[in-house]
């Protein structure tokens, strides 16, 4: 069963320890988006290195919380977060994918952010 916050390009999944927010940036809408994020700022080539470095300048401004107890692991067609498997953290995990589903799906706001704020993201 689809989860509400869920997104064909994004899944939590949960591991004997953990939780994953894993985001497949490689899907055709985030690929979309990624192009269209490097067309308006040349460094912003949305690998998974790169998306790291807009959620680590994104999520303490936007969303503090879930940034909280995180782990990332960007890989060239895959950006994953990891949490220790607890309710709070579960909760965080599945606030996270719904933030990048919203961002994805209502990529207005990363091109606003990327045109206003771009310059202030340490790029890979």
């Amino acid at each position: 069963m689809k989860a509400d916050f869920e997104c064909d390009y994004v899944r939590c999944v949960e591991h004997e320890e953990g939780i994953s927010v894993c985001f497949y940036i490689e899907e055709e809408k985030p690929f979309a988006v990624g192009e269209k994020m490097r067309e308006i700022n040349d460094n912003a080539y949305m690998n998974g290195s790169n998306w790291e470095a807009f959620f680590n300048y994104y999520l303490p401004r936007y969303a503090p919380d879930v940034i909280k107890e995180m782990d990332t692991d960007p890989e060239a067609g895959m950006y994953v977060a990891y949490y220790d498997l607890t309710p709070t953290n579960k909760a965080r995990a599945e606030k996270f994918a719904g933030i990048i589903c919203n961002l994805i799906e209502n990529e207005e706001e990363l091109y606003r952010i990327i045109r206003e704020e771009g310059a202030d993201i340490e790029w890979d």
